[in-house]
Formats: structure tokens, C-alpha cells, sequence
């Protein structure tokens, strides 16, 4: 406790930071980890989540920290005191839990070269690998704190970031293939289920007119009349000028 005291500024004579836009979440805390620090310290935990709109629980969890942030979730391991005489048992901690979840981080105070030394010697000699977990080294706790939601922040942008990608992929998806399916469709005699086995078969509108009678009939259900009439569709103008399609929607597709 001694030296947390010592590392430690009191949060009353510093600025809570917020996050941009940190859309709020949930934070678990261990509660053995809560018990080892200075309240002091707790507080400041307490009001710079309470900023950013993120709801603290304390919890008997296997790390020290578990965040929710976007649908997300993130667990570290704060390391607030790096101590020669429990490296291996820490080593083995971090080796346990890097199993148990997939994001893992390690936060881990360095404020000396002398403590930046040891944990360089001691990384490689405990057979950790780069990057499994990532460790993050800072110089005071209020830093380790900040990077920890800064972190558990950003990957809950991330996650929102492509779920909404994935949301404009679709739509431009569905969009398109509405354009497919209403100029193959506007060709005489074919229907939907004409048109859904040409885009599975050959692709484009494009594709489509390049290919032959043969190579149609040879590669979906459509009998040798509608292959014929889309060949000739596609190459003799008095089938082309008969149905009247948009042409910028041809382009489209």
C-alpha cells in the first residue's frame, strides 16, 4: 500500500478526462484488486468512469478488469507494482488468462529504467511472445487507467465501425442486385428465378450479354428458348430496342 501511496497523485487536484463520443458501457472490477489499492485511487477510477458514462461493478473476476464498450468486451491485467519476487507467479497469471480471453491486455506501471530493465530481461525469460497478450507500459496509475478505457474504448468503435460497414456493404448489396433483377427481367419472357440463376451462374448484365446459347444452357436450368432469346437480346437491335431499360441502371450493375 506504501507504494502506491508514493506513486499515486491524489485525483482531487487532477481533471477527469472524458472520451469523445465514448458511448458509454460497463466496467468490472476485481474485487481483490479493488481491496489492494489506495481508496484515493478507487475514487478517481470511480469518477473518470463515471465521466465517460461507463457503469462500475465490482466483481470476483479472474482479471483484473473486464470492459464492455460497444458490445465488445476487453480484459486486462493492471500491474500496478512490478516486484522481483513475484514475477513467475505474475508471468503464469498472464499465461492462464491470455487463454481464457480472446482481447487481452497488460497494463503494467514502469516509472524507472531500473523497473523497464527487469521487465525486459524478465519478458523473454518467462517465454511470453509479442503481442500475445500486448503489454502496455506507463509511468504513473492515473495514465495506466486512462490507456486501460482509451483501449476497451477503441474496440468498441471498431466493433460499431464495422458492424455499420457491414450494414452499408449490405444495403449496396441488395440495392444492386434490385437493379439486376429489374433490367434481366425487363427481357421478354424472363422472371425472377430466370434472373437469380444467371447472377449465380454467370454474374453481371455484362457477363451476361458477352455469353453465348450454348454456354447459357450449359450452365443454368433455363431452357434453349429463353437462352436464345437472351442471346439475341443482347445482339440483334430489334430485341434491344423492344424493352425500354434505363440505362443508367444498366450501367449500375
Amino acid at each position: 500500500m506504501a507504494n502506491l501511496e508514493a506513486t499515486y497523485i491524489d485525483s482531487t487536484a487532477q481533471n477527469h478526462s472524458t472520451l469523445t463520443n465514448s458511448g458509454g458501457g460497463v466496467c468490472m472490477m476485481r474485487t481483490t484488486w479493488r481491496d489492494e489499492q489506495h481508496p484515493s485511487f478507487i475514487d478517481f477510477i470511480s469518477s473518470f468512469l463515471s465521466a465517460n458514462s461507463i457503469r462500475l461493478n465490482f466483481v470476483p473476476i479472474a482479471p483484473d478488469f473486464i470492459f464492455n464498450c460497444g458490445g465488445v468486451s476487453v480484459a486486462f491485467i493492471f500491474l500496478t507494482n512490478l516486484d522481483s519476487k513475484y514475477l513467475s507467479p505474475m508471468f503464469s497469471r498472464v499465461q492462464k488468462l491470455k487463454g481464457q480471453f480472446a482481447n487481452l491486455y497488460v497494463v503494467i506501471i514502469l516509472p524507472t529504467k531500473e523497473q523497464n530493465d527487469l521487465f525486459a530481461r524478465s519478458y523473454f525469460k518467462y517465454g511470453m511472445e509479442l503481442g500475445k497478450p500486448t503489454f502496455v507500459p506507463v509511468q504513473d496509475l492515473e495514465m495506466g487507467f486512462e490507456k486501460i478505457v482509451k483501449i476497451a474504448h477503441s474496440r468498441g468503435v471498431c466493433k460499431r465501425q464495422d458492424a455499420v460497414t457491414k450494414l452499408k456493404v449490405e444495403k449496396h448489396s441488395v440495392q444492386r442486385m434490385d437493379l439486376f433483377l429489374k433490367v434481366v427481367t425487363s427481357i421478354p419472357g424472363l422472371d425472377n428465378h430466370d434472373a437469380n440463376a444467371l447472377n449465380q451462374a454467370i454474374g453481371s448484365v455484362e457477363a451476361i450479354a458477352k455469353a453465348s446459347k450454348e454456354y447459357i444452357l450449359e450452365n443454368t436450368d433455363l431452357s434453349a428458348d429463353k437462352a436464345e432469346i437472351i442471346s439475341r437480346f443482347f445482339r440483334d437491335p430489334k430485341f434491344y430496342l423492344g424493352p425500354k431499360i434505363n440505362r443508367s441502371e444498366k450501367q449500375l450493375i
